[in-house]
């Protein structure tokens, strides 16, 4: 009976996130109650979720405050100048665009929310690919991939969510990881590289006048003419530009195209004349923002309160008025309060699914049929499995419905075969880069949107690369010990 009622319980759970008939923090609460009553649970579900709950503190403290860091540190102004190194350092060759467009996107997810990520990548590269003829195409599979790379963040997320649903420590999860995360970014910046490489011969051959060996200054002066000048187009000789030695056009003065970005950021998270920023401050919160990540990979303090110091003493240094501390913290309200509320509703979940019913578990009951089930010889690749299955489910479904509703039983599964929860959560995490790209993600939504490409466009071109880059990262691990075999 449990595991059938367990079993169902993730199906609904399920069911009702993916048709949107609930939001997750609901489906969280209320579906786990329901079938925890019809369990058998009777008063002891109270303590079951409190002590679930007890548990995610730590997680829900952490995500707070790296959300509150991080969009500080963009309100401020430290990223500002990597974008517009990155603008005057690419010129025009389409190559270096692309490959910059990967570095910034990645340098920006390091906020954890992909649609900060997408906003900032379109508002900085968008109109720097269409004055060159890029695909836009080109800019949501790249931002796509380093966005979807850089999602194993312990803040990111997954990583949290990992940790909370398997009930242990989120920097166990994630600093073994690193080399995995090191790995799909090398992935990312090759594929980002070949794809600009791309580009840059599709431009020789569609507009030779502009790319091609035969370019000079008469046959961009003519297709300037032909396309009208329009600065949206994209495909004409840009405003300040001239001949290369090699024929090809080249602009003229890189800060121009900064001055120019200054405009099209105006109104987002970047505009230039914003009231947050803090520029003589960069070096300071530099600094600060260094050495919380030293401290991230040392493992010497509990995240949680680093991300706490760190977030107090940005807001001092930067706002010292309190009313101004206040307007910041107010700012980033909406963000942590959809993150952390998740992460305390799924107390109910897991405490449903752990807590003791009779002498048992649900977890428990579940867990021992899958082992029934499973051919013995797959047990001690428990982890890789799970890795693999990590790509297409987690598309196909939430985060939220895999790592509360499917990753504990696999995990209670694999510890019949001497499979750590860590391990577990680990390989569970690779398949991040394919989820990222799920028509079910608000932020990748939104990047389409914004660079104004069709979703079938970004999914022919990003999906195959991410399965690449998942993979990898599931194979690195494996290799360096992060995910074992039984």
């Amino acid at each position: 009976m449990l595991v059938v009622l367990g079993f169902a319980m993730i199906a609904v759970f399920m069911a009702l996130i993916m048709t949107k008939k609930l939001t997750p923090v609901l489906a969280l609460i209320i579906v786990p109650t329901i079938f925890g009553l019809f369990a058998g649970a009777g008063l002891g579900i109270g303590p079951m979720v409190m002590t679930s709950l007890k548990s995610m503190a730590p997680t829900a403290a952490l995500l707070m405050f790296a959300i509150v860091y991080f969009g500080l540190m963009i309100d401020v102004g430290l990223f500002d100048p990597l974008v517009k190194f990155i603008l005057r350092k690419l010129g025009n060759d389409p190559a270096k665009v692309v490959l910059g467009t990967a570095i910034l996107a990645a340098a920006v997810s390091l906020d954890g929310d992909g649609s900060t990520t997408f906003i900032l990548t379109t508002a900085a590269m968008l109109p720097v690919y269409l004055r060159l003829g890029l695909s836009p195409v080109v800019l949501t599979c790249v931002a796509g991939l380093a966005n979807g790379t850089m999602n194993i963040l312990p803040w990111g997320g997954p990583t949290a969510r990992a940790a909370t649903a398997l009930k242990i420590d989120v920097n166990d999860v994630f600093v073994p990881m690193v080399p995995s995360l090191i790995a799909g970014l090398a992935i990312v910046m090759l594929f980002a590289w070949r794809l600009g490489l791309r580009e840059r011969k599709r431009l020789a051959v569609e507009r030779p006048e502009l790319w091609g060996p035969e370019a000079g200054t008469a046959g961009a002066a003519g297709a300037a003419g032909a396309a009208g000048g329009a600065p949206n187009g994209g495909l004409g000789s840009p405003k300040g530009s001239r001949t290369t030695p090699g024929g090809g056009v080249a602009l003229l003065d890189a800060p121009e195209l900064v001055d120019q970005m200054d405009s099209a950021m105006a109104d987002t998270a970047l505009d230039p004349h914003r009231r947050t920023l803090r520029p003589k401050l960069f070096w300071f919160n530099l600094a600060l923002t260094v050495g919380i990540m030293v401290l991230l990979v040392a493992d010497v303090l509990p995240l949680a309160y680093v991300f706490m110091v760190g977030a107090a003493v940005a807001l001092v240094v930067n706002f010292p008025r309190v009313k101004d501390q206040a307007a910041q913290l107010i700012a980033h309200a909406p963000s942590v309060v959809a993150v952390v509320s998740m992460v305390m509703a799924a107390s109910v979940l897991t405490g449903v699914l752990t807590g003791k019913i009779g002498e048992t578990t649900i977890v428990t009951e579940m867990s021992n049929w899958l082992v029934s089930v499973i051919p013995a010889d797959a047990g001690p690749f428990m982890a890789v499995i799970t890795g693999i299955l990590s790509i297409p489910m987690t598309f196909f479904m939430s985060n939220d419905a895999f790592y509360f509703g499917v990753l504990p039983v696999l995990s209670e599964t694999a510890a019949h075969y001497g499979i750590g929860a860590a391990d577990m959560a680990r390989a569970s995490i690779t398949g991040q880069p394919f989820h990222l790209q799920s028509p079910l993600v608000p932020a990748i939504l939104l990047l389409v949107s914004l660079a104004k490409v069709e979703l079938g466009d970004h999914h022919k071109l990003v999906l195959w690369r991410t399965a690449v880059i998942s993979l990898v990262m599931l194979a690195v691990g494996v290799l360096v010990g992060a995910i074992a075999i039984g």
